[in-house]
């Protein structure tokens, strides 16, 4: 068990779609996680693995100098609430310091309107993310987007 940082394009393609196909309660809607899946080839990539088989991934957005982005993350659902989330995390916030952020950020689905977000909300909030605001129309009125921040530090 371990993490590494992918750096082949067709290995990131096929971990992350293989991850997030097993994650449809999450990631249902075909054209955004095709998008997940394209735009995270171009982007730091580190992958959970289990035996010979990918556990979980995370995807790394530069928004500015100084915060990156959770920009998707998945865990298979058997693989969930065993710790590789928080170490999927941890690595990319060191990841993060590495490249000169002192902010992470992550956007997700404001907690109260489906059961597997409440998940997420609180996945996000155990790691220290404070919530900085909700856009209640960005994405959609059924889906609000709620935008976390933490300080990473230097």
């Amino acid at each position: 068990m371990n993490i590494e940082e992918i750096t082949d394009k067709k290995k990131k393609r096929l971990i992350a779609k293989a991850i997030l196909a097993d994650l449809p309660e999450w990631f249902g809607l075909s054209e955004s996680t095709r998008e997940y899946i394209i735009n995270s080839q171009n982007r730091p990539f580190m992958a959970y693995q289990v035996d010979d088989e990918f556990a979980g991934f995370i995807v790394l957005n530069l928004t500015s100098e100084d915060c990156a982005e959770i920009y998707v993350m998945g865990v298979k659902k058997k693989y969930q609430r065993n710790g590789i989330g928080t170490k999927l995390v941890k690595a990319y916030e060191a990841k993060a310091k590495q490249l000169g952020c002192t902010y992470s950020q992550v956007k997700t689905v404001k907690f109260g309107c489906h059961q597997e977000y409440d998940l997420t909300n609180r996945f996000y909030q155990h790691l220290g993310y404070k919530k900085l605001e909700c856009f209640p129309t960005l994405w959609d009125k059924w889906n609000p987007c709620q935008i976390y921040i933490k300080y990473i530090g230097k």
